[in-house]
């Protein structure tokens, strides 16, 4: 067992950012873990890597608890924050160094130890190049070899690919993956498709309680049947609001929401009742408000789906 959490909590003042939370992840294992801005996952990372201290409950890693044994926990664990702590006037290389010596890396093993990180992380073309010169995507990869210039166990990421462009991601996921294959691995994120493209296994946070908790796979399977369905309909062919009450007196019809709106439609997404299929009364009920229909169709049950219907229902359990 990597990492074990026991009825964990965290107060700020009276607010539970993290209310009494317990999981385990095993050795080897790439853990997404996933929420909405303010969720509690920065909080609950940071309680992990030692850097906050709980209110009540039990952290250990690789067996050892987190309070009585903080030092020893550290060697453990590497942690990239979501804001990278980056000293852009120095070099690569004179960084990794000075990464390696506040890690406590033997002197005779530093060298050996910034070469292994430049050529895992990609860096070779960088490695003489002050940090402040280089894009966000190699700024990333630097703070993941200082991450794991001590060779830990354990690797957090909160937010790693935060603030990056499309083909940075790619090559950020792929080097997550890769380093998955050695160590165990817990990536904090709120973007869905990070979990889908690199993760293993699913926790979902929300208002500081696990919602959920499986593989991608597993919760798809557990969700499947819950109907969800896209309309368009033209702009200002009626009154969105009135819409809405119309789509939502339909049968069937558990929850909608406006997906996207620009200067010529309006995207509804529905979720109808487990077993059911309303598209047949939905469009009735669009044509009898003299509205114009652009599109209508049913989706299969995606993560973003569930993500969003445990993220905006009351926290509690459900998975």
């Amino acid at each position: 067992m990597s990492i074990k959490i026991e009825n964990l909590t965290k107060y700020y003042g009276t607010q539970a950012a993290v209310n009494d939370i317990s999981f385990e992840i095993n050795t080897g294992e790439i853990v997404g873990f996933l929420g909405p801005n303010g969720a509690g996952k920065s909080t609950t990372m940071k309680m992990i890597t030692t850097y906050l201290t709980p209110s009540s409950g039990k952290i250990y890693v690789n067996d050892l608890e987190t309070e009585e044994n903080s030092m020893d926990v550290r060697k453990k664990i590497g942690y990239l924050p979501e804001q990278n702590p980056l000293y852009l006037d120095m070099n690569v290389l004179d960084y990794l160094e000075y990464a390696a010596a506040l890690e406590s890396v033997p002197k005779s093993e530093i060298n050996k130890a910034i070469k292994k990180m430049v050529d895992i992380c990609g860096l070779g073309d960088v490695q003489h190049k002050d940090i402040g010169e280089l894009s966000k995507g190699f700024k990333q990869r630097v703070g993941l070899a200082q991450a794991m210039i001590h060779e830990p166990e354990v690797l957090i990421l909160d937010e790693p690919t935060s603030g990056l462009d499309p083909n940075q991601i790619i090559e950020i996921r792929k080097l997550i993956r890769h380093l998955g294959k050695e160590k165990t691995l817990v990536l904090s994120t709120h973007i869905l498709g990070e979990v889908e493209a690199t993760c293993d296994r699913v926790l979902i946070i929300n208002k500081g309680e696990i919602v959920a908790d499986g593989t991608p796979d597993s919760l798809q399977d557990k969700f499947k049947g819950q109907v969800t369905i896209s309309l368009i309909v033209k702009k200002d062919s009626v009154d969105k609001d009135i819409i809405l009450r119309g789509i939502s007196s339909v049968k069937n019809i558990d929850k909608v929401r406006i997906l996207k709106e620009d200067d010529n439609s309006i995207n509804f997404h529905i979720t109808g009742l487990k077993g059911s299929d309303a598209r047949e009364d939905l469009f009735r009920k669009i044509v009898s408000m003299n509205s114009v229909l652009l599109g209508l169709h049913q989706e299969e049950t995606s993560l973003e789906d569930i993500f969003r219907q445990l993220t905006t229902s009351k926290s509690k359990k459900e998975a």
